[in-house]
């Protein structure tokens, strides 16, 4: 499974993004508050809003320091871009499961199925109720050349107020009423993405609505976030035995998964060469040139502490992982998410380069490659980092990384809405288009420490 293209109007400072192409890597570089993050934020409000249990809740916005959110907007008001003309928030999610869904009607005779494809379209407009509560305007699913689509009925009858039309398009499939029970008129979609019970009721092969709603859920459930700032190491950590289900927004728990992981005897890869999740962590730890050894060490049953333990050299002993220096803890909880998550996973990260220096933010592109073709791992990343673009390309010129499988843009803002260049990378790796001061003016500095040094030398300038 892997998301393959996004679409948005009116998102926080996005006036609109069109089809936006998502990659095994996709890579966000640009300017400071140029609507980076606000991309990664779209998708991990989409995954609250799934995960949440209030099914008369349309956009889950978040909770201001709340652990159940991934993400906090505040209002719909304050989600909505400022210059939008109209109050509302267009969407479109596409994505590919790695197994056909197949849907068969129960009126046809049995055999092929009526529609396959792998290839599934989530779109919704968003707008407000006279409350200012997020409100859906309209929600459809695209699938195998048809299209579902929920809207509110034109007609102006006595209790039609509020309630919506269900239109299904194409040639292959059509819905099938119940006899005797004529739709009038149905609720209005579950949450944001689902179809209301009343037209289950109504129709007798509504079975593909249901599937299409949970092709979405089990999407938004392979998405995993880790944040830019992670926790600062500890001495010890205490592990219940539980298994959690990612890192946590800040890489506490990847102790946790490292622990979990070794109690399931899970193993990275495939034959003679899958090793223990902790193993194939500590050989990335050597790769990036951080460390010569790494484990997580058993301190106390009783009260189930546990150390991580680091040897910087192969001939200096091993110190617990605040003694190190600060990088090792911060990479730590990328890497094992990263090989932690099942096949197939989406993982999104904000600036995971962050106290790291060049040779490790280049060494981590490799990581990324490294999953993206062995495990089906979706990377999106939100960066600064040059030294892990160059990374990517190098990898692209050397054929270790084909040039699709890597989607590249360049984000900034331009009075106050934001703008979004995809970039062009050849067989070679390279860009053929590159935005004005990608990663800063750096000629500039070079020629002003060349005129400087041309004054000490008392060189006149020309």
């Amino acid at each position: 499974m892997m998301l393959t293209s996004l679409s948005l109007t009116n998102f926080k400072a996005w006036k609109s993004i069109d089809r936006m192409r998502l990659a095994p890597i996709t890579a966000l570089f640009g300017t400071n508050s140029s609507g980076k993050s606000s991309i990664l934020q779209f998708l991990l409000m989409l995954k609250q809003t799934a995960d949440s249990p209030d099914r008369q809740q349309v956009l889950f916005l978040g909770e201001e320091k709340s652990e159940k959110s991934l993400v906090a907007f505040g209002t719909f008001d304050d989600l909505i871009y400022k210059g939008a003309d109209k109050k509302s928030v267009g969407m479109s999610l596409s994505w590919s499961i790695s197994d056909a869904l197949k849907i068969k009607d129960p009126e046809k005779p049995k055999g092929d199925p009526v529609l396959s494809g792998k290839d599934i379209t989530y779109a919704a407009d968003i707008t407000r109720d006279s409350a200012g509560a997020p409100s859906v305007a309209k929600m459809s699913y695209g699938f195998a050349g048809h299209e579902f689509l929920m809207q509110p009925v034109t007609e102006t009858k006595k209790g039609m107020a509020g309630k919506f039309d269900l239109a299904a398009t194409g040639d292959a499939f059509t819905l099938n009423k119940i006899q005797g029970r004529p739709p009038v008129g149905f609720a209005p979609p579950i949450k944001c993405y689902g179809f209301p019970d009343d037209v289950r009721a109504a129709y007798k092969n509504a079975g593909v609505l249901s599937d299409l709603e949970f092709a979405f859920e089990q999407q938004m459930q392979r998405i995993y976030y880790l944040g830019p700032l992670r926790e600062y190491p500890y001495r010890d950590y205490r592990w219940s035995g539980a298994e959690p289900q990612d890192m946590g927004r800040r890489g506490e728990k990847f102790v946790s998964a490292i622990l979990s992981a070794a109690q399931r005897n899970v193993k990275i890869g495939k034959g003679k060469g899958a090793k223990p999740l902790e193993a194939k962590v500590a050989n990335w730890l050597k790769e990036l040139g951080l460390i010569y050894d790494f484990k997580v060490a058993e301190v106390n049953k009783s009260n189930n502490l546990y150390e991580v333990r680091v040897q910087r050299s192969k001939d200096s002993a091993h110190v617990l992982l605040p003694d190190v220096g600060f990088g090792v803890s911060q990479v730590l909880p990328v890497i094992v998410l990263c090989y932690y998550v099942p096949e197939g996973s989406t993982i999104l990260l904000e600036q995971p380069e962050i106290h790291l220096h060049p040779m490790v933010q280049r060494g981590l592109a490799d990581v990324f490659i490294d999953v993206a073709k062995k495990r089906n791992v979706q990377i999106i990343v939100e960066s600064h980092s040059e030294h892990m673009l160059r990374r990517l390309q190098r990898r692209v010129a050397e054929e270790d990384l084909l040039k699709e499988q890597a989607a590249l843009y360049f984000c900034s803002a331009k009075n106050g809405a934001s703008e979004m260049s995809a970039l062009t990378m050849n067989l070679y790796g390279d860009i053929e288009n590159w935005p004005p001061d990608f990663f800063g003016n750096e000629m500039e500095d070079i020629a002003a420490m060349s005129k400087a040094a041309m004054r000490k030398r008392g060189v006149k300038e020309e």
